[in-house]
């Protein structure tokens, strides 16, 4: 469901806001590091009593945002919105963040910045739709 573009956008290092939603129904929202593997965003979370890790237990439902380069041609920035569902699954989460680093942080960066991290948690998503503005939404 993602095209060229839309990959191209996610492998940038372009943040995702990654959006949950609460028992309440109200919305919970998390800046994340993602990357695609294969046509799922994957996202690495090390303390899994976080609040989207137990939303998306409860509630798989989940939306994403990334800010993107270029306009519409009357000032409005392009950005890309992936709805979809996630799972979670244990472990990988140092090794995925480690690799994420050297792109939102930069080559040779060492994270996560502890000795002997914890395995942690891996958030696949699973892309239901795709909108926004930008050669994502054409």
């Amino acid at each position: 469901m993602l095209n060229e573009a839309a990959r191209r956008l996610v492998d940038s290092g372009a943040l995702a806001h990654l959006v949950t939603i609460n028992e309440d129904g109200s919305p919970q929202l998390s800046v994340v590091w993602v990357r695609l593997d294969g046509n799922e965003l994957l996202s690495a979370h090390l303390d899994g009593r976080q609040g989207k890790l137990q939303n998306i237990r409860r509630d798989p439902r989940v939306a994403l945002s990334f800010e993107a380069e270029g306009d519409n041609g009357i000032g409005m920035r392009n950005y890309l919105v992936v709805h979809g569902r996630a799972r979670i699954t244990e472990g990988g989460a140092p090794e995925l963040l480690s690799a994420l680093a050297q792109t939102y942080v930069g080559p040779g960066t060492v994270f996560p910045p502890m000795t002997d991290p914890p395995p942690g948690f891996l958030t696949h998503i699973t892309v239901d739709r795709v909108g926004g503005m930008g050669p994502w939404s054409e």
